[in-house]
C-alpha cells in the first residue's frame, strides 16, 4: 500500500503558479479536492474548473514520485481530444507523470494496453492486428461478399437460412458480440445487449403464414453466428467492443491481474466519468473499486447532468454515487442570469452558483415558418447590440456560436440544424485509420501536426487497405501491419523499399503544397506495380472502386476552409459558427443560440420547448420519461455554454402553446420578424 502523502500549501501555490493568471487562487472547494487523496467522487457543474483541479493535483503528485512502493498514476478519460488537453497543459512540467509505471490514456487504450492484447497473446499466441471499428466492419463486409467460403461445416439446409438472414437484415453481422454468462462466452445482440437469439425475417410472409424457426434450428444457426464471431477474433481483427470482452475474460480466468494492476496504480483519476458506458464503467468498478476492497485510490470526476456521449437510450447514467462526495458548485462560466436558468434544466439536482459579472437576461428569439432563417441574422443583432454596449465583457476571448441537436434529415416539417442554416455541412475531416476512397486518405490527416507523420501514415493506411482487399497476406498468412510491410520490403525487396520510401516522402509534400490531384494520379498509377511486388500475378480489381468511386459514407469537401465557411455566418465583425450541440461538449462561448429542434415525436412532444416546458418556466421536471431526461442533458449541456450571453430560439405557436406564463423577469422575449 502507497505511503500515504501529504498535499500542503506550498504545493497548492506551486500548482497555481502554473495554471492560473497571476493574481488568481484556487478557491475552497478546489483546494479541498486537490488535497483529497482518499476514494472520492467530484461532481462538478460546467465551467467550474474541475479539468484544472486536476491537473493541480498531477502537478503536485508528479513531484513526489517515485513513490515509494514503485507504484504509478493512472489518468484515465473518454477522449483523445480531453487527453490530449491534458498532455497539452502540464507535459512540460511533469516529465517522470508521462513515463512508466504511470499511463494517461483513454479507457479504450488502458483496456487494449493493459487487458485484452495480453490476453489475446496469451490465448492466440500472438498480437492481434489491430483494434479497430472500420477494420472490422470492413472484414464483415468480406465475409458477407463471400458468404460460401464461411460455411463452418453447416449443411446446405442451414447454410441457405444464414443467406436468407444475410438478405433480410445484415446488420445483425455486424452488431452481435461475444458476453460472458455464468463464466462462459455467449452472443449478445449488440454490446451491453440482450441475449443473441436467431429469428427467423418475416419477409414478405403475411403475419398469419408466418412461422418462427424451431428451436434446433435456432440452436444451429446460433451456432454459425458463434464460429462466426470467433473467426473473426482469432483472425486478429478486433471490434473496440471485443477488448472489453477479452478483458473481463483475462480479469475470469487469471483473477490475480485485478491485484496486478492495483498495485502498478496507486491513483487512479478518471475524468469526464459521466460518459462511460455500462461495459467501461462496470470494468472500472471492477479493477479499482473491488467492492471497496482495492489497494488504488480511486476519484471519479465529472458531472452527471452533461452526460450525453454515453447510450443516449440509457434511462439513467451509469455512474452511481460513493458515499464520499466533493462538489464543485462555483462555475466561473456562468454569470448568475445564466446559471439560474441552467439549475432548471439539471437532471441531477445541481446547485450552480454563477460568478461571471455579466448581467445579461438570457433571450428568447421566437420565429415562424417563414423567418427560421432568419433566426441567426436576429441573434447577430443581438451580439452586435451588447457589443457596442460593451456589455459582452468575454467578446474577444471566447467564440460566438449557434448550436443544435438534430442535425440528420428525416422530413421537411421536422426542424433540424440546416432548417436554420441551409449551408450547413456536418464535419468528417476528423482524421482516423480507414476511409472509403484513397481521396479521403489524402485529405483527411491531421492538419494541426507540424511534421509529415500524418500525411505518411494516413498513405500508409491507404495501401495496407487495397493489399486487404486484395487479399495479399503476409508471410504468416495474416493482414500485413505497418510493421511487418516495412520489414518485408527492406528484407526481401530492399531496392523497393527505398522506392517507397522516398515516394511516401514526395507524396506528403505534394499534400502538403496543396497538389492533392498530382499526388492521387501518382499514388493511383504505382499502386498496381506496388502490389505486384508481393504477387505477380494482381490486377487492382477488387479495389478499383477504392480509387473511382466516391465514398458513401463520407463527403469529401474540395477543401477543409470550405467545409469552415458552410459552417460560419458572417455579419459585419459578428462570425457565429454553426455547430452541433455533441461537438461543443466542453467548451466555453461568449454568447450561444441554441435551436430547438425535432427529436422523437413522443405523444406530440418532439421539441425540447414542449417536452421541457416546466424547466423554462422555472420549475423542477418530476415526471421524467426517457425522452425528457435525453432533452434535459442536451439542453443542460447547450445552456451552460456562454458566458455573457444565452439565446434559445422556439417557435412562436410551440411558445403560445407551452411556454406562455414565462417568467421575463428571467427571460427577455424577442422577435425576429
Amino acid at each position: 500500500m502507497q505511503q500515504a502523502i501529504d498535499i500542503t500549501e506550498s504545493d497548492i501555490e506551486y500548482a497555481e503558479k502554473i495554471l492560473l493568471a497571476e493574481g488568481q487562487n484556487f478557491d475552497d472547494e478546489r483546494r479541498a479536492f486537490i488535497k483529497n487523496l482518499e476514494v472520492i467522487d467530484l461532481q462538478a457543474v460546467p465551467g467550474s474548473g474541475k479539468t484544472t483541479a486536476l491537473l493541480a493535483k498531477l502537478l503536485i503528485l508528479e513531484r513526489k514520485l517515485p513513490f515509494a512502493d514503485n507504484s504509478g498514476i493512472l489518468v484515465l478519460s473518454h477522449t483523445n481530444t480531453a487527453i490530449d488537453e491534458i498532455k497539452h497543459k502540464i507535459k512540460l512540467y511533469c516529465p517522470k507523470l508521462f513515463r512508466y509505471p504511470n499511463f494517461i490514456g483513454t479507457i479504450q487504450s488502458f483496456v487494449d494496453e493493459f487487458l485484452a492484447i495480453p490476453y489475446y497473446t496469451t490465448i492466440c499466441k500472438k498480437k492481434p492486428i489491430r483494434i479497430d471499428n472500420e477494420l472490422y466492419q470492413e472484414k464483415v463486409a468480406k465475409i458477407l461478399e463471400y458468404p460460401y467460403n464461411y460455411k463452418f461445416k453447416l449443411s446446405a439446409n442451414y447454410f441457405t437460412k444464414i443467406l436468407h438472414i444475410k438478405n433480410s437484415n445484415p446488420n445483425i453481422f455486424y452488431d452481435v458480440r461475444l458476453d460472458i454468462k455464468d463464466s462462459n462466452p455467449i452472443l449478445v445482440n449488440r454490446l451491453n445487449g440482450e441475449e443473441f437469439s436467431v429469428k427467423k425475417p418475416i419477409g414478405k410472409t403475411k403475419l398469419e403464414n408466418y412461422q418462427d424457426y424451431t428451436n434446433e434450428e435456432k440452436e444451429k444457426l446460433y451456432q454459425w453466428f458463434f464460429s462466426f464471431k470467433q473467426n473473426i477474433l482469432e483472425g486478429g481483427i478486433l471490434h473496440f467492443d471485443d477488448a472489453y470482452y477479452l478483458a473481463n475474460r483475462y480479469l475470469q480466468k487469471y483473477p490475480q491481474i485485478k491485484n496486478i494492476i492495483q498495485q502498478r496504480f496507486s491513483y487512479v483519476f478518471v475524468d469526464e466519468m459521466q460518459d462511460m458506458e455500462t461495459h467501461q464503467y462496470d470494468l472500472l468498478e471492477k479493477l479499482f473499486y473491488d467492492d471497496g476492497n482495492s489497494t488504488s485510490i480511486f476519484q471519479r470526476i465529472g458531472d452527471k447532468n452533461q452526460a450525453i456521449f454515453n447510450n443516449i437510450e440509457s434511462k439513467e447514467v451509469n455512474w452511481i454515487d460513493r458515499e464520499n462526495n466533493l462538489t464543485l458548485t462555483n462555475s466561473h462560466r456562468l454569470s448568475s442570469k445564466i446559471a439560474n436558468v441552467v439549475k432548471s434544466f439539471a437532471l441531477n439536482n445541481s446547485n450552480i452558483i454563477g460568478s461571471n459579472e455579466c448581467d445579461i437576461k438570457p433571450h428568447i428569439i421566437l420565429f415562424d415558418d417563414t423567418s427560421k432563417e432568419k433566426v441567426i441574422s436576429k441573434f447577430a443583432e443581438l451580439v452586435k447590440g451588447f457589443k457596442e454596449e460593451s456589455r459582452l465583457i468575454d467578446y474577444r476571448k471566447y467564440p460566438i456560436k449557434a448550436i443544435c441537436w438534430n442535425a440528420k434529415w428525416k422530413s421537411e416539417t421536422e426542424l433540424r440544424i440546416t432548417n436554420y442554416f441551409p449551408t450547413y455541412k456536418k464535419d468528417n475531416t476528423k482524421s482516423k485509420q480507414d476511409y472509403d476512397t484513397l481521396k479521403s486518405y489524402l485529405l483527411f490527416y491531421d492538419r494541426n501536426s507540424k511534421t509529415l507523420k500524418s500525411i505518411k501514415n494516413n498513405i500508409i493506411n491507404a495501401f495496407l487497405k487495397v493489399l486487404r482487399f486484395e487479399n495479399i497476406l503476409d508471410d504468416n498468412e495474416r493482414y500485413f501491419t505497418k510493421y511487418i510491410l516495412f520489414k518485408t520490403l527492406k528484407e526481401k525487396f530492399f531496392d523497393k523499399y527505398q522506392e517507397f520510401n522516398l515516394k511516401l516522402y514526395h507524396w506528403s509534400m505534394l499534400i502538403l503544397k496543396g497538389k492533392l490531384d498530382e499526388a492521387y494520379d501518382e499514388i493511383k498509377s504505382y499502386m498496381n506495380d506496388f502490389i505486384k511486388i508481393f504477387d505477380e500475378t494482381k490486377n487492382l480489381t477488387i479495389s478499383s472502386s477504392f480509387f473511382n468511386q466516391e465514398s458513401q459514407t463520407l463527403q469529401v469537401p474540395d477543401n477543409i476552409e470550405e467545409l469552415k465557411e458552410n459552417n460560419l455566418y458572417t455579419e459585419g465583425d459578428i462570425n457565429i459558427e454553426v455547430a452541433t450541440v455533441h461537438s461543443v461538449k466542453g467548451q466555453t462561448h461568449c454568447a450561444t443560440l441554441y435551436l430547438e429542434s425535432f427529436y422523437y415525436n413522443d405523444g406530440g412532444k418532439s421539441y425540447e420547448s414542449q417536452r421541457l416546458a416546466d424547466a423554462f418556466l422555472g420549475n423542477y421536471i418530476t415526471n421524467r420519461g426517457i425522452r425528457i431526461q435525453q432533452s434535459l442533458k442536451m439542453t443542460y449541456v447547450g445552456f451552460s455554454r456562454p458566458t455573457n450571453l444565452l439565446c434559445v430560439a422556439i417557435h412562436k405557436d410551440r411558445f403560445i402553446q407551452c411556454l406562455s406564463e414565462i417568467n421575463e423577469d428571467i427571460w427577455e422575449i424577442v422577435d425576429c420578424g
